[in-house]
């Protein structure tokens, strides 16, 4: 996954700049992102504040992790599978 130019806090900011009574457009051009951005960051991590948005990463960090080790564990167990399955 890329990594953003900005981290939870900046995004934090730039939302609730937003949210003070500034123009989306103006916001946006500001950061120099787009409108589009904006939103989908304003569906995201609207209404948190940072101490929320670090634990939201580490909770996406810790599911990553989890998945690949459900994959990995998957393929070993197919594989026993197949090997058990020849006839000797």
């Amino acid at each position: 996954m890329k990594k953003s130019r900005f981290s939870e806090e900046e995004i934090i900011g730039i939302l609730r700049e937003g949210e003070s009574g500034s123009s989306v457009k103006a916001v946006s051009a500001k950061h120099n992102i787009s409108e589009a951005t904006y939103y989908a960051w304003k569906r995201k991590y609207g209404g948190m504040d940072e101490s929320e948005a670090k634990r939201l990463r580490a909770l996406e960090e810790e599911n990553a992790r989890l998945k690949r080790l459900v994959a990995d564990l998957s393929v070993q167990n197919q594989i026993l599978k197949e090997v058990n399955a020849k006839k000797w």
